[in-house]
């Protein structure tokens, strides 16, 4: 792509904040298509900061909408969202400032309120009947002090679930993923959206929700799940298009985790393989950026969880023990689309919906 190409892209892409300023408070029927004098975030800054003022947090404003490439369809929407922006800049700094076990930043999540956080990224709370009393079988075995499964090759790359409650079926994709490497001794990418679309009777909502236990249910009476490539993503429910032709993985039995036990959980994340785990998820908890999160806020019954995730190890940070999960919502998130979460506590219930598959 030529220098020009890049810049006016960025421009196009930007919005066309500047242009706005002179005339109605929407972009529809201005021009996309302006003379490029300097570089993109140099044009969208100058745009933004105009409908918002030339203050420091205007600017750091604009280069986070650049960054993330946010799209604003007139000037209200920008002055909502740079005050939306200050609110949760001032929350990142108020909570760092307190010298706690985590860290938060800004990220493509800064500019939304919890309440659309909420909508859009997270599932309507799920019956755990399942795991009421689990069926892991323990041992003596001497469990090791870390794990970290990532290091075996087994854990499949950090994907986006976008704006759709899906993260139940990327937990589930996420533990298959690892169960299918470890078992064959090569990667595979399996379909979120064949749960998304197909899995309704198994007590589940599509993108309003549903559980890794049901879904592994689901997987093993319906004849499999088929690979991503053959049934893409889309983010949205949709009518079932199951090909039992496509099928890239079968589950002909699962595991549960008896609710609320963290020993079983380790036992099962120190030497079977990543877990499938829910866990409740609270205002503040989108900005973490590093470090073993832990609250008193949050809730570990099983009416309580509302995000889905995959456990894929644990160990100690500062003393502190904790779980190291992988997330759903794209590697820029987090710690590298991970992170860390207190164990020893049920915290946030983390141990409240936990199950594995067993895959052919």
């Amino acid at each position: 792509m030529s220098r020009f190409s890049l810049l006016l892209s960025l421009v196009v892409a930007g919005g066309l904040f500047a242009a706005a300023l002179a005339g109605p408070a929407t972009f529809a029927d201005e021009n996309p298509i302006r003379q490029v004098v300097s570089d993109g975030l140099h044009e969208l800054e100058n745009g933004i900061l105009q409908v918002v003022g030339k203050t420091r947090h205007a600017l750091s404003f604009a280069r986070f909408a650049h960054r993330y490439g946010k799209r604003y369809e007139s000037v209200e929407e920008i002055k909502q969202r740079f005050k939306v922006f200050l609110d949760n800049l001032k929350m990142i700094r108020s909570h760092n400032k307190k010298g706690l076990s985590y860290k938060l930043s800004v990220n493509e999540f800064t500019d939304l309120t919890w309440d659309e956080f909420r909508r859009d990224r997270l599932g309507a709370a799920q019956n755990c009947s399942a795991t009421t009393k689990g069926n892991l079988k323990l041992t003596n075995v001497v469990l090791p002090e870390t794990k970290d499964w990532r290091e075996a090759g087994i854990v499949s790359p950090v994907k986006n679930q976008g704006k759709c409650g899906s993260c139940w079926t990327f937990s589930t994709t996420g533990a298959l993923e690892a169960a299918y490497s470890q078992a064959f001794g090569k990667g595979i990418s399996l379909s979120e959206q064949q749960l998304v679309d197909c899995a309704g009777a198994f007590n589940n909502f599509g993108c309003n929700g549903g559980l890794p236990s049901q879904a592994f249910e689901y997987i093993k009476s319906n004849g499999g799940l088929d690979t991503e490539e053959a049934y893409p993503y889309t983010g949205k429910n949709g009518l079932c298009k199951f090909s039992s032709e496509n099928v890239g993985v079968k589950v002909i039995d699962s595991v549960n985790i008896t609710l609320g036990a963290e020993d079983e959980l380790k036992y099962a994340v120190a030497l079977v393989r990543p877990v499938s785990i829910a866990f409740e998820v609270i205002k503040g908890f989108k900005q973490y950026k590093s470090g073993v999160y832990t609250s008193t806020e949050c809730g570990n019954t099983p009416m309580d969880v509302n995000h889905a995730v995959l456990a894929v190890g644990y160990g100690v940070e500062n003393g502190v023990p904790y779980w190291l999960i992988k997330n759903s919502w794209g590697a820029d998130w987090g710690d590298n689309g991970y992170f860390k979460m207190e164990m020893g506590k049920n915290m946030c219930g983390i141990a409240t919906c936990a199950s594995y598959p067993v895959v052919a």
